[in-house]
């Protein structure tokens, strides 16, 4: 019988998300807000260290950083721990990819749109009672429907989600399913987890066998850091 990790923990959402172009396309696809004409079909990984320009400006990491064939960019973030400052931190990171697409003399018009999806293991918006997807742009605020395209700021709220059968987001059911359930306690996999292509080779990559001795020493720590904080 497999045994699985929690793939929450930082070396396993890297290693399905970071590492398989395939798995973190049907993730992007299924909880960001895009339409059929707009979905993602291609990614390319970037580095996730954004290294600051000058030595005296914030040097920082994402867990996931890729763009697609449009050049549009996606940030994937796992957060354990819910704090007031992360907000501002995505902020951050997510106009700090956007203003660096354009290299000196090029154009604004160049500019493409900067996606950062953030899955939070806590509850933040506990007066959102029945939202757990909570999507933040750049309106006009008397004029919600006019838009200014840049930043594109996610956060999902991974302990409010509650398995539901929406056949039109089932991808999304089961990525968010995955996350919540699969864990270092589970024995059986629902077979509609199984059934799932994707999800499937995620939870091979997710089988302890898996993981080296020092990788297994690692996912310890993570967790031992989480506690501690």
């Amino acid at each position: 019988m497999a045994r699985y990790l929690d793939p929450k923990a930082d070396l396993t959402f890297k290693k399905i998300f970071g590492e398989h172009e395939d798995l973190v396309i049907s993730l992007l696809n299924s909880l960001l807000p895009l339409d059929d004409d707009n979905r993602v079909k291609s990614i390319t990984y970037l580095t996730p260290e954004m290294v600051p320009e000058t030595p005296l400006r914030k040097y920082t990491i994402v867990d996931v950083r890729c763009e697609d064939e449009r050049g549009r960019q996606f940030l994937v973030e796992m957060q354990m721990i819910w704090s007031k400052e992360f907000m501002a931190r995505v902020t951050f990171n997510a106009s700090k990819a956007y203003v660096r697409q354009l290299k000196k003399g090029e154009y604004y018009e160049f500019l493409q749109p900067v996606y950062s999806l953030n899955l939070v293991n806590e509850v933040f918006e506990p007066d959102l009672k029945d939202e757990y997807i909570h999507y933040y742009n750049m309106v006009h605020s008397q004029h919600p429907d006019r838009m200014i395209e840049g930043l594109h700021l996610i956060f999902v709220e991974l302990p409010k989600f509650k398995p539901q059968s929406l056949a039109e987001r089932k991808m999304q059911v089961l990525w968010l399913r995955f996350l919540t359930e699969i864990d270092e306690t589970t024995r059986d996999v629902p077979d509609d987890l199984l059934s799932s292509p994707e999800v499937n080779k995620a939870l091979k990559l997710l089988e302890e066998s898996a993981f080296s001795r020092e990788e297994m020493e690692g996912y310890d720590k993570f967790w031992d850091m989480v506690s501690t904080e």
